[in-house]
């Protein structure tokens, strides 16, 4: 997919046939899919994109092997068939990740996992993903002694910040006006063209404070965990139903094990833990579960929550861990229906809409999960299609997302290795990982490692901060280093500092 320049932001448009409120993974699969069936649109995001709970996932497409128990089949059916689009569409960002799993005796009996495997292999379109088997974990295992049989399946990893900058990416390729640091701030009805009304928005620069005016035959609300409060304040005539607002937690720690697959880990709680490889140095470790109640913007890491995550793990690995290895940690908050009187674990990861016609048209999003984004999405379409009888049919099943249109990894690497033998091993690598094929773009015309700027830091140069500027929305260090890259593994203080003077005098010089 070819990604047009995008030095200078567009101007905001005066009237669109949708606008999409949230720049998450819902939303910003909802404005790719509806910009290319034709549609104008304007996504406005008040953060950056991928700020929240996009960001802050386990970092994996995958059928959810643990709802089989909760007989939500449909669910699971549609998240398998997902893994291989994604693969497809995003190879530079998604890839296969076997998982095993220690068999807990007391836990789940063998024969449930064998026949929950068995549904898992079968219910979805599995096409290059190998199937499970029972495996025996040997004397060289990184498990404690007492962990001798188990099991072995395939699901798929993915950069899930990135995915939203690519897919916020495609949506502008056809057409779609996108605008971070906006907040939708008011909606007001007004009558249309033939007595059908439609939206004034209000929408406001989060950091200036200055105003736009924009007309949107409809809205929708894909706010995530704040669907339910924003929906309360722009549209109180038709007040949203309330969402279950449920915090996961996650912790980084040194390797704990040499390999590339991951671990399930069951608990007595009947939850389980994922272990996963993580930027080459690391694994990734969780997730939690709790209620909340607060700002999701205020989600963050309890004493009980990292207590809880590491227990699990010393349980299942010979080498313990304590806080002193953790060293980073993130939280997000995921927006759930509300089930009364489930437990947290329990409550349905699907998603619902809802179409208000009056006193214009308005569309909620609920729920939902990363790697049924790009369903949840045709499916708003869907919904939409009789306000928009004009638009085109589904595309997305087919398409690339942009840098995705290559073979493999592998076969980019050694390709970008022959045309730019200059460019360092490693800097390459991550390069494949994070942009594929937009390396080419981002290399246009540096013939030399000199051409690549300042360094700003461990693996950051100043060509690569002005790409993410220019081209993928990032404005700040945080953007940069947790969202676009996560390089913030690696840097200083005093390097973030440095990457935080480089922005600023970016900015003010008009970049």
């Amino acid at each position: 997919m070819v990604v047009s320049s995008v030095t200078h932001p567009p101007a905001m448009p005066s009237s669109v046939d949708l606008l999409v409120v949230g720049g998450g993974i819902n939303g910003a699969g909802i404005a790719a899919d509806a910009a290319g069936r034709g549609l104008s649109v304007l996504l406005c995001e008040k953060s950056d994109l991928g700020g929240a709970t996009s960001s802050a996932s386990t970092k994996l497409i995958h059928g959810g092997l643990r709802y089989l128990e909760y007989y939500e089949f449909r669910l699971v059916r549609e998240s398998l068939a997902e893994r291989e689009v994604l693969l497809r569409a995003a190879p530079h960002i998604v890839w296969p990740l076997r998982f095993r799993l220690p068999h807990q005796p007391s836990q789940r009996p063998a024969w449930m996992i064998r026949a929950g495997l068995f549904l898992y292999d079968h219910l979805g379109k599995r096409v290059t993903l190998p199937a499970s088997r029972s495996i025996r974990f040997g004397d060289d295992s990184p498990l404690v002694a007492q962990f001798r049989k188990g099991f072995e399946y395939s699901d798929c990893w993915v950069d899930d910040a990135r995915l939203v900058v690519l897919n916020a990416m495609q949506a502008r390729h056809h057409g779609a006006v996108v605008k971070t640091r906006t907040a939708c701030t008011a909606l007001t009805a007004t009558s249309g063209d033939g007595g059908r009304a439609t939206w004034q928005a209000t929408l406001t620069d989060s950091g200036t404070g200055v105003q736009s005016q924009v007309s949107a035959r409809c809205v929708v609300n894909a706010a995530g965990p704040w669907v339910s409060h924003l929906g309360k304040q722009l549209a109180p005539e038709t007040p949203p139903d309330p969402v279950r607002l449920v915090k996961g937690s996650h912790i980084v720690v040194p390797r704990l094990y040499d390999g590339d697959h991951a671990y399930m880990l069951q608990h007595v709680d009947g939850r389980v833990i994922f272990v996963i490889p993580y930027e080459n140095e690391f694994s990734l470790i969780g997730t939690t579960e709790q209620d909340f109640a607060a700002d999701p913007a205020e989600a963050r890491i309890s004493e009980e929550e990292t207590t809880y995550l590491l227990a699990i793990v010393n349980q299942y690995f010979r080498r313990g861990l304590s806080e002193e290895d953790v060293r980073h940690q993130f939280s997000g908050v995921r927006p759930l229906i509300d089930e009364e009187g489930e437990n947290a674990s329990k409550v349905s990861r699907d998603y619902t809409l809802e179409l208000d016609l009056a006193p214009a048209p308005l569309l909620t999003v609920y729920g939902g999960k990363i790697t049924t984004y790009r369903r949840l999405a045709e499916a708003v379409l869907h919904k939409l299609a009789p306000l928009f009888p004009d638009m085109t049919g589904d595309w997305t099943s087919k398409a690339t997302l942009p840098g995705g249109d290559f073979e493999s990894q592998n076969a980019l690497s050694g390709q970008l290795a022959a045309e730019y033998p200059w460019l360092a091993p490693a800097l390459r690598e991550r390069w494949v990982k994070q942009y594929g094929m937009l390396i080419k773009g981002l290399l246009d015309g540096v013939t030399d490692m000199t051409g690549l700027g300042a360094k700003i830091g461990p693996d950051l140069y100043a060509r690569e901060v002005d790409y993410l500027c220019d081209q993928e929305w990032a404005r700040t260090a945080d953007d940069i280093l947790w969202r676009r890259t996560k390089l913030g593994l690696w840097f200083s203080d005093a390097e973030r500092t440095a990457l935080d003077d480089y922005l600023r005098a970016r900015s003010a010089h008009g970049g």
